[in-house]
């Protein structure tokens, strides 16, 4: 049995699908199987999987699309590992990513069930880079002092968007956990890398590997509607949670009105961007970010006058 069982969903992504499946296979700790779950592709996924000789990697297939939550449970219905690492199918791992996890595992307290990592964007052109460095300086003062190991003392932090995990590509979670709380909630269409995350440090301690081991690509966003109406249907889901946060002083729902103001404004929907940037929690290490959507979002209205 391996100790480490990494589950990759893909739909339709056989020109970066390599790329993930080639970052785990280059893993320096190799005790691992890898499950890569076929959610229905047409676009001959299958034959390029066909293509790699290693016994380590197989493969699941879904025979129509089912959706990414539903292929990382089936991942997680297959597979052996005494743990579960989860990537999506168009991010990439650093070599030395399950084995400083593991690590991390090894030292943390007893009741660890969980360990993430920090990550990082490969974000496209020379204003993207721009656009990087200045969100990182102006988030150094606001980020160093919060908590980023624990338990259910993080929920908050999870819920005001201050611990960002990026779960689908950077956790590690004991399989027995990640059973127990029946995998990811298939009924969401965003907002399910936090949703896992919230249930995950119910059941123990969460451990953090404070190193980028993981780069995450941008591939789109969807449409700031369907964003607003999962963002209500995750709030609502744990509105328990969200109470006791802010009882806590967590300003969560400013947080997700954030989200939702940046979304606006990346389609030039100014009205409905003000509407929610009104309430909405802007500070430092946010503004790049707000620029950015408000540029791109005129951007595109100029190039469609």
């Amino acid at each position: 049995m391996p100790t480490v069982s990494v589950v990759i969903p893909t739909y339709n992504r056989s020109d970066v699908l390599p790329r993930a499946v080639d970052s785990v296979l280059e893993q320096t700790y190799e005790d691992f199987e890898l499950v890569v779950v076929d959610d229905g592709s047409d676009d001959g996924t299958l034959s390029l999987l066909d293509t790699y000789d290693d016994p380590r990697l197989r493969v699941v297939t879904h025979g129509t699309n089912r959706g990414a939550n539903v292929a990382r449970n089936t991942g997680i219905e297959h597979v052996d590992g005494e743990f579960v690492a989860f990537l999506d199918s168009d991010d990439e791992w650093h070599p030395e990513k399950l084995g400083r996890q593991l690590a991390r595992y090894q030292s943390a307290p007893e009741e660890c069930v969980a360990v993430y990592c920090d990550f990082e964007y490969d974000l496209d052109g020379t204003k993207g880079r721009l656009l990087s460095v200045a969100a990182s300086i102006l988030s150094e003062a606001d980020d160093d002092d919060r908590p980023k190991e624990g338990g259910k003392e993080l929920s908050g932090e999870i819920l005001a968007d201050y611990l960002h995990s990026g779960a689908g590509s950077t956790l590690l979670v004991e399989t027995s956990v990640a059973r127990a709380i029946d995998g990811f909630d298939e009924e969401l269409d965003r907002f399910q890398d936090p949703d896992f995350l919230l249930r995950v440090i119910q059941e123990g301690y969460l451990g953090y590997v404070d190193r980028p081991l993981v780069t995450r690509h941008e591939t789109g966003s969807p449409p700031a509607e369907t964003v607003e109406r999962a963002d209500e249907q995750f709030i609502a889901k744990h509105a328990s949670l969200v109470r006791a946060a802010e009882r806590d002083g967590y300003n969560v729902q400013e947080a997700h009105d954030l989200l939702l103001t940046k979304l606006y404004l990346q389609e030039g929907a100014f009205l409905d961007a003000a509407r929610y940037l009104r309430n909405a929690r802007l500070e430092p290490r946010h503004v790049p970010g707000v620029l950015w959507s408000a540029g791109s979002g005129l951007r595109d209205a100029a190039s469609s006058a």
